[in-house]
């Protein structure tokens, strides 16, 4: 039995500190923050329930898979129920695109709109199955070391099929040619970090994940999902420590032999460093240990900050369901304003989860909980004046969108911005999702895996393989634990 220590309890903390268990180990998960659940944490304010990061729930499989790598299934820590309408996108006070839980309905939207485009759809959707099966069941799996862990025969002879050198862009618009399809099939990969003209059209993956799969919810919020994980590492005796911030990785050699404590020193036989990446790297290690220096920091593109407002609203709100992008603005611009001239946004499209359309547990009874999110460029200047600002002009939007008066309503608000995200997690330049999935940072392009100077310490999360999102997060963690056990060997 090794010691073996985890930093930061995420996501990709407690996959890792669950495989590492189960192979026999003593572990130990370090949390910086007074409770667990990294991003995806939650919080309670006057009956209230706040999920503070992730919302969305694709991709069940990986959930599933996870789970049961244990014996076990995502319904023994949560109710799992599925949305219908999976989301909406509103593109003007009376145009609203909902979409429908169920792959037939969503070809007849399609059709009902562009004449020819539900063929097109289902063809569409077979070249993401494909993709779907190839990166997320295999690619994804990988440790990124060397490009000739992708050079088996079924990789080689699809390569064409997974469109990398293609961009998703030029993939929808060679399906679609109505505006409104073009971004609902180009929005989720504006969460993987750059443009969709820069996004390899492999990422096309993802329609096929939420169209196809299907937009859940688990009962109660996001958080439990980190609950169940956290519940089943601790029933194969994983040790969770809160308000345990990490001040340096101590390294004997070419051996990670600690960790320094504010509360002194942790030996430890091998490491799995989930937080920043940057900040384990840069901060954690002597220079003598570091990956990388700052220039190759410098060098990378991250993948937006956010603009959060945590609402609670005294009155049901009209026009509301469980997942709401506004889309009455444009795309493009807004997009340029984060990736290729970075600003804070003239004409910003927002995201809004109303959970309590759903789960009645998050919010007082006859209330709304809402979350708000505005994509944004990180490393922004961030200032009260300008939250406040931006709150205006989104409740305004959401007020005259949904035909409703909210703001004499509002009863609780919170905000959270660049400087939380570096003072909670000391995120890169306030960076809320991770490193951009582009074709240059694909992969072994990507942050290494494992450190290649310590020969017991490796990385897992949002910023390096496979990337960033949460179920990425659940396969970096079980990758790392892998790869840390084999050099334990």
């Amino acid at each position: 039995m090794k010691k073996i220590s985890v930093i930061g309890s995420g996501f990709s903390g407690m996959s890792a500190a669950a495989f590492l268990a189960q192979a026999g180990h003593k572990v130990s998960v370090y949390e910086k923050n007074h409770t667990t659940g990294g991003r995806a944490r939650a919080f309670q304010e006057q009956g209230f329930t706040f999920d503070m990061g992730p919302s969305w729930y694709w991709m069940p499989d990986v959930f599933e898979k996870f789970f049961g790598s244990f014996g076990k299934h995502p319904s023994d820590y949560y109710n799992l129920v599925q949305l219908d309408p999976g989301f909406q996108i509103i593109f003007g006070k009376d145009d609203v695109l909902p979409i429908p839980a169920s792959l037939d309905g969503i070809y007849q939207v399609f059709e009902s709109i562009e004449k020819g485009s539900a063929d097109k759809l289902k063809k569409f959707m077979a070249e993401g199955e494909y993709k779907y099966n190839t990166g997320m069941k295999q690619l994804v799996y990988k440790p990124a070391f060397s490009w000739l862990e992708f050079m088996n025969l079924d990789i080689i002879k699809g390569v064409a099929k997974l469109d990398v050198f293609q961009s998703v862009s030029s993939h929808v618009r060679s399906h679609f040619k109505d505006e409104r399809l073009v971004a609902l099939m180009e929005f989720p990969v504006l969460f993987l970090g750059a443009m969709a003209k820069q996004i390899p059209a492999l990422y096309s993956l993802m329609n096929y994940a939420a169209l196809s799969m299907g937009t859940w919810y688990p009962m109660g919020g996001m958080m439990k999902i980190g609950e169940g994980m956290q519940s089943l590492a601790e029933s194969m005796g994983v040790e969770f420590f809160t308000s345990s911030e990490i001040n340096k990785i101590q390294v004997n050699g070419s051996t990670a032999s600690g960790l320094l404590t504010a509360s002194g020193t942790v030996s430890t036989d091998g490491i799995i460093a989930t937080g920043d990446y940057h900040h384990m790297d840069q901060v954690l290690l002597d220079a003598t240990h570091r990956n990388y220096n700052e220039q190759y920091w410098e060098g990378k593109t991250f993948a937006p900050s956010c603009l959060i407002f945590y609402l609670g609203v005294s009155k049901k709100i009209k026009k509301l369901i469980h997942h709401n992008l506004f889309f009455d603005t444009s795309l493009d611009v807004h997009a340029r304003e984060i990736y290729e001239s970075p600003q804070w946004p003239s004409q910003p499209l927002f995201y809004v989860c109303c959970p309590s359309k759903t789960d009645p547990s998050v919010a007082p009874e006859g209330m709304e909980n809402l979350f708000l999110l505005v994509p944004i460029a990180p490393g922004l200047q961030d200032t009260e004046q300008l939250r406040q600002k931006y709150y205006n002009i989104i409740m305004k939007r959401i007020e005259y969108l949904c035909d409703d008066s909210i703001l004499p309503y509002v009863v609780y608000n919170k905000s959270y911005c660049i400087k939380d995200f570096v003072a909670d997690y000391h995120a890169y330049k306030g960076n809320a999702y991770g490193l951009a999935n582009t074709l240059r940072q694909t992969a072994v392009l990507k942050p290494s895996l494992r450190n290649k100077k310590v020969t017991n310490l490796f990385y897992a999360g949002q910023l390096t393989v496979p990337g960033p999102g949460v179920p990425p997060a659940l396969i970096s963690g079980q990758v790392a634990a892998e790869q840390l056990l084999k050099s334990l060997k």
